[in-house]
Protein backbone atom coordinates (compact mmCIF):
# COMPACT_ATOMS: atom_id res chain seq x y z
CA UNK A 1 0.00 0.00 0.00
CA UNK A 2 1.53 3.27 -1.56
CA UNK A 3 1.52 6.39 0.66
CA UNK A 4 0.66 9.39 -1.01
CA UNK A 5 3.07 12.16 -1.03
CA UNK A 6 2.15 15.74 -2.48
CA UNK A 7 5.33 17.39 -4.40
CA UNK A 8 6.22 20.52 -2.38
CA UNK A 9 7.30 22.46 -5.84
CA UNK A 10 3.89 21.77 -8.07
CA UNK A 11 1.29 20.00 -5.57
CA UNK A 12 1.46 16.62 -7.55
CA UNK A 13 0.09 13.80 -5.51
CA UNK A 14 2.96 10.86 -5.74
CA UNK A 15 2.68 7.62 -4.46
CA UNK A 16 5.65 6.50 -2.75
CA UNK A 17 5.88 2.51 -2.45
CA UNK A 18 6.88 1.63 1.53
CA UNK A 19 10.13 -0.07 -0.34
CA UNK A 20 11.17 3.76 -0.97
CA UNK A 21 9.75 5.35 1.66
CA UNK A 22 13.59 6.18 2.81
CA UNK A 23 14.81 6.97 -1.05
CA UNK A 24 15.02 10.23 -2.46
CA UNK A 25 12.20 10.17 -5.43
CA UNK A 26 11.17 12.26 -8.66
CA UNK A 27 7.39 13.94 -8.92
CA UNK A 28 5.66 12.48 -11.34
CA UNK A 29 4.71 15.62 -12.65
CA UNK A 30 7.78 18.09 -12.61
CA UNK A 31 10.37 15.82 -11.77
CA UNK A 32 11.17 17.88 -8.56
CA UNK A 33 13.30 15.68 -6.15
CA UNK A 34 10.74 14.20 -3.47
CA UNK A 35 12.69 13.98 -0.03
CA UNK A 36 13.10 10.90 2.11
CA UNK A 37 10.25 10.28 4.46
CA UNK A 38 11.78 12.98 7.01
CA UNK A 39 8.34 12.81 9.70
CA UNK A 40 7.11 10.00 12.25
CA UNK A 41 4.20 7.86 9.49
CA UNK A 42 1.26 7.22 11.64
CA UNK A 43 0.44 3.63 10.81
CA UNK A 44 -2.38 1.39 10.08
CA UNK A 45 -1.99 -2.61 10.20
CA UNK A 46 -1.69 -2.37 6.47
CA UNK A 47 0.84 0.10 5.92
CA UNK A 48 2.61 -1.75 9.12
CA UNK A 49 2.97 -4.80 7.38
CA UNK A 50 3.93 -3.53 4.23
CA UNK A 51 6.76 -1.37 5.85
CA UNK A 52 8.50 -3.96 7.76
CA UNK A 53 8.22 -6.49 4.85
CA UNK A 54 9.29 -3.87 1.90
CA UNK A 55 11.93 -1.65 4.17
CA UNK A 56 16.04 -2.21 3.71
CA UNK A 57 16.59 1.00 6.62
CA UNK A 58 15.83 0.31 10.12
CA UNK A 59 12.47 1.00 11.65
CA UNK A 60 11.55 2.57 15.02
CA UNK A 61 7.80 2.19 15.90
CA UNK A 62 6.24 4.42 18.68
CA UNK A 63 3.80 2.81 20.37
CA UNK A 64 1.53 5.72 21.76
CA UNK A 65 -1.91 6.85 23.16
CA UNK A 66 -3.45 10.30 23.09
CA UNK A 67 -4.46 9.66 26.45
CA UNK A 68 -0.85 9.41 27.80
CA UNK A 69 0.82 12.10 29.19
CA UNK A 70 4.47 10.75 28.97
CA UNK A 71 3.48 10.05 25.16
CA UNK A 72 3.04 13.35 24.48
CA UNK A 73 6.09 14.12 26.23
CA UNK A 74 8.21 11.74 23.83
CA UNK A 75 6.50 12.95 20.57
CA UNK A 76 9.03 15.89 20.11
CA UNK A 77 11.86 13.73 20.48
CA UNK A 78 10.00 11.07 17.79
CA UNK A 79 9.74 13.37 15.33
CA UNK A 80 13.47 14.75 16.00
CA UNK A 81 14.26 11.34 15.42
CA UNK A 82 12.32 11.14 12.04
CA UNK A 83 14.35 14.13 10.59
CA UNK A 84 17.80 13.27 11.83
CA UNK A 85 17.48 9.84 9.95
CA UNK A 86 15.46 10.64 7.18
CA UNK A 87 17.41 8.55 4.52
CA UNK A 88 18.67 6.31 6.84
CA UNK A 89 15.99 4.96 8.74
CA UNK A 90 11.85 5.21 8.96
CA UNK A 91 9.71 6.38 12.00
CA UNK A 92 6.21 4.95 12.41
CA UNK A 93 3.52 6.01 14.97
CA UNK A 94 1.08 2.95 16.37
CA UNK A 95 -2.02 4.13 18.21
CA UNK A 96 -2.27 1.60 20.56
CA UNK A 97 -6.07 2.38 21.12
CA UNK A 98 -7.07 2.25 17.80
CA UNK A 99 -4.87 -1.26 16.81
CA UNK A 100 -4.10 -3.36 19.76
CA UNK A 101 -3.02 -6.04 17.51
CA UNK A 102 -0.11 -4.89 16.43
CA UNK A 103 1.02 -3.60 20.08
CA UNK A 104 -0.09 -7.09 21.22
CA UNK A 105 2.73 -8.82 18.46
CA UNK A 106 5.24 -6.89 20.73
CA UNK A 107 4.02 -7.68 23.50
CA UNK A 108 3.63 -3.95 24.78
CA UNK A 109 2.06 -3.73 28.00
CA UNK A 110 3.33 -0.21 28.99
CA UNK A 111 3.36 3.12 26.56
CA UNK A 112 5.21 4.80 25.65
CA UNK A 113 6.96 1.60 24.14
CA UNK A 114 9.74 2.11 21.34
CA UNK A 115 10.66 -1.15 19.17
CA UNK A 116 13.52 -1.42 16.69
CA UNK A 117 12.64 -3.43 13.83
CA UNK A 118 15.21 -4.69 11.13
CA UNK A 119 13.94 -7.04 8.35
CA UNK A 120 10.96 -7.06 10.34
CA UNK A 121 12.73 -8.77 13.25
CA UNK A 122 12.83 -6.63 16.98
CA UNK A 123 16.51 -5.40 17.55
CA UNK A 124 15.85 -3.15 20.63
CA UNK A 125 12.54 -2.39 22.70
CA UNK A 126 12.14 -0.66 25.36
CA UNK A 127 9.22 1.46 27.21
CA UNK A 128 9.22 4.92 29.05
CA UNK A 129 10.46 8.26 27.34
CA UNK A 130 13.44 8.11 25.72
CA UNK A 131 15.42 11.01 24.05
CA UNK A 132 15.81 11.54 20.15
CA UNK A 133 19.92 10.93 21.22
CA UNK A 134 19.53 7.38 22.48
CA UNK A 135 16.56 6.85 19.44
CA UNK A 136 19.10 7.69 16.91
CA UNK A 137 22.13 5.52 18.73
CA UNK A 138 19.60 2.13 18.19
CA UNK A 139 18.98 3.13 15.06
CA UNK A 140 22.45 3.52 13.62
CA UNK A 141 23.35 0.06 15.74
CA UNK A 142 20.37 -1.82 13.66
CA UNK A 143 22.00 -0.17 10.28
Amino acid sequence: MPMIKACTACGQKNRIPAAHLHDTGKCGQCKVAIPPSSQPIDADPTLFDDVLQHATVPVLVDFWAAWCGPCRMAAPEVAKTAVAMAGKALVLKVDTEKYPEIAGRYRVQGIPNFVVLKHGAVVQQQAGVVQSAQMQQWLKAAS
